[in-house]
């Protein structure tokens, strides 16, 4: 599957923005996926997923209450909804799939379990 991460921008610390990714599969509904997230010169970090099939959704401390994880499977598109946004949120954000990943809290977290990434998309917050 081929993805394509969109959405990325410019904003004022408390500003909103809704990341897409979408993707080129047909059975794009049987792949979990994640969003990451890398500053340069540091490692990439965990931010979202969302299980296939069940929809379950899982976030990183960091983001818990801030970002909204949600698919649309008709659209091939996954949503990450960033609301209340901080200066700490500025990165390069990647959505990445993995096919029938296993719902489990810490698995949707390690980067090595997606076998399929997109090429990212500049999230910048001032304060």
């Amino acid at each position: 599957v081929q993805l394509q991460a969109s959405g990325g921008g410019t904003v004022q610390a408390g500003d909103s923005l809704r990341l897409s990714c979408v993707g080129s599969d047909r059975t794009f509904s049987s792949y979990s996926i994640g969003w990451f997230r890398q500053v340069p010169g540091e490692g990439r970090e965990f931010v979202a997923a969302i299980a296939w099939g069940s929809a379950n959704t899982y976030y990183a401390d960091s983001v818990k209450g801030r970002f909204t994880i949600s698919r649309d499977n008709a659209k091939n598109t996954v949503y990450l909804q960033m609301n209340s946004l901080k200066p700490e949120d500025t990165a390069v954000y990647y959505c990445a799939a993995d096919y029938r990943g296993l719902p489990d809290s810490d698995y949707v977290t390690r980067m090595f379990e997606y076998d399929y990434w997109g090429q990212g998309t500049l999230v910048t917050v001032s304060s």
